[in-house]
């Protein structure tokens, strides 16, 4: 009898042993990991970038004086369309009236003294041709020895000498015209200098800022006014590095303005900034309108959807079998009853949640989609429908 109850005080030991076994092995520490997994598919992908930008000006314009002055007039304001050639706004020109009035007269007086240098061309030609004339004449004469040597040189020696009378006068009408053209190019720069106190609009737009007023005095650069092409509209957008690899000029993009959450408004890749922000890893793109909306705002916030060049027949996987393990790009497959790593290479991600595999994977096989916690390589898992929450 005694050895037939410990008997079965041995047997009641060991199943209770084994039923806190199963009981930690099913639901304890030891327990095995319920997961959904997905299969690997081929299927034509439709890829998108989503990014978030600003509404800008491509083709602004600051609009201020070249050195320092006092503002006396601003003419136009915030909002005010303009049109090329349209004064804006006028300086002091301090003492560039007085300046721009001795200009002009020295060009006059120059103009003067060129009507005399020619004036003394003239009769120095007429003096040159008479002299030379009466010389020849008397070296006829003496050849034929009815005049005297003496004479003949005496003649000889006037007509050298109206020569060079007309080259000085010819050399005065010279100095004179370079003068005049020196004075005319002193009064040219004031004439400048005075059109630089005129700010003038350099193109047809829209004045976006007013930034001076009368009586207030500005630096040479500062901006007096701001103004924009309201035809160069667009938008300087922001998106994911990871996924801008696939971007293009002129890939269509669909645009919604936190104004009119409710339009899609579409558009195009313009241009991809050759510079990236590396401090939040995004590729600065920006997108153009096909038709510029009314009502746009400089600065206005838009949320932006660039449509990628469509992967037919890509092999692909729920984007949340996606992993990082250290430095590597991988998913979860289950061998054995147990997790194993498996890096793979990955290519464009679509909005709805799915990823191109370019290496890694085969068609047909299963990973990993969703597991309750952190998987660590050797779990042990079991396979489920679903997650219960």
């Amino acid at each position: 009898m005694k050895r037939l109850a410990k008997g079965a005080l041995i047997a009641a030991a060991i199943a209770g042993v084994a039923a806190v076994t199963a009981l930690v092995v099913t639901n304890g520490p030891l327990a095995a990991i319920t997961v959904t997994t997905a299969r690997v598919e081929e299927a034509d992908l439709s890829p998108q970038l989503f990014g978030i930008g600003t509404v800008e000006a491509r083709r602004a314009y600051l609009i201020g004086p070249t050195q320092a002055a006092r503002v006396t007039r601003v003419l136009v304001d915030h909002g005010d369309t303009v049109k090329a050639g349209q004064l804006l706004a006028e300086f002091d020109p301090v003492d560039l009236e007085d300046r721009a009035q001795g200009a002009g007269s020295a060009v006059q007086r120059a103009q003067a003294a060129i009507s005399g240098a020619e004036a003394q061309v003239r009769e120095a030609t007429s003096r040159q041709s008479l002299a030379t004339a009466s010389a020849m004449r008397l070296r006829d004469l003496r050849q034929k020895g009815f005049v005297s040597a003496e004479a003949a040189d005496a003649k000889q020696h006037e007509a050298n000498a109206a020569a060079a009378a007309l080259d000085v006068a010819e050399a005065a009408l010279i100095a004179a015209r370079r003068d005049a053209a020196r004075l005319g190019a002193e009064r040219a720069g004031v004439g400048r200098q005075r059109a630089q106190f005129r700010l003038t609009s350099p193109v047809d737009g829209l004045i976006s800022a007013r930034e001076a007023e009368p009586g207030s005095t500005v630096i040479a650069g500062q901006a007096v006014l701001r103004l924009i092409d309201p035809h160069s509209l667009w938008v300087k957008a922001r998106f994911d590095q990871g996924r801008a690899g696939a971007l293009a000029a002129g890939l269509p993009a669909m645009i919604v303005l936190r104004s009119q959450p409710q339009v899609m408004i579409a558009g195009r890749v313009a241009r991809i900034e050759i510079s990236s922000d590396s401090v939040t890893e995004e590729r600065l793109v920006a997108l153009s309108f096909d038709k510029v909306p009314d009502g746009l705002s400089i600065g206005e916030l838009v949320e932006a959807t660039i449509r990628l060049p469509l992967q037919k027949n890509a092999l692909g996987i729920p984007s949340a079998a996606l992993h990082r393990v250290g430095q590597r790009t991988g998913v979860w497959r289950i061998e054995g009853g147990k997790t194993v790593f498996v890096p793979i290479r990955i290519g464009v991600q679509t909005l709805e949640g799915r990823t191109q595999v370019l290496a890694g994977l085969t068609a047909g096989d299963m990973v990993i989609e969703h597991a309750p916690e952190e998987l660590r390589a050797g779990q042990r898992v079991r396979v489920v429908e679903q997650l219960v929450r």
